[in-house]
């Protein structure tokens, strides 16, 4: 049985952009990331082993969204990266990352960009 982990809204001041002052100052990102794995053990036995850990995953993000970047699709291809590296089980990750209220001169609630990556 195959099955989605998820974490959702995940909120981060991290200093990514372009502009020096987003990199000085920063700006406010939310993260949504899920995996797909097969977790029928994990269920049958109730045991964490056989499943993808979500503290892993929030690790993983906030690790990533604490080096500066210019760009949030540098961020968002590392996190995908390690994700496939640290937990084999994952057949598919699914991420987003929104920067909110970018500064492009004029009003936007957010801009997002969005990896599927699938082994």
């Amino acid at each position: 049985m195959t099955g989605r982990v998820a974490l959702e809204g995940l909120a981060f001041h991290a200093y990514h952009g372009v502009y020096s002052h987003e990199r000085d100052t920063g700006n406010n990102f939310q993260v949504d990331i899920a995996v797909e794995t097969d977790f029928s053990q994990a269920a049958l036995r109730d045991d964490l082993e056989g499943t993808v850990d979500y503290e892993t995953l929030y690790r993983i993000v906030k690790d990533q969204m604490a080096q500066p970047s210019r760009l949030i699709e540098t961020v968002a291809e590392r996190i995908v990266n390690q994700v496939m590296e640290e937990l084999p089980s994952v057949i598919q990750v699914e991420l987003t990352i929104s920067k909110l209220h970018p500064p492009i001169g004029g009003e936007c609630a957010r801009a997002k960009v969005s990896i599927v990556r699938k082994r």
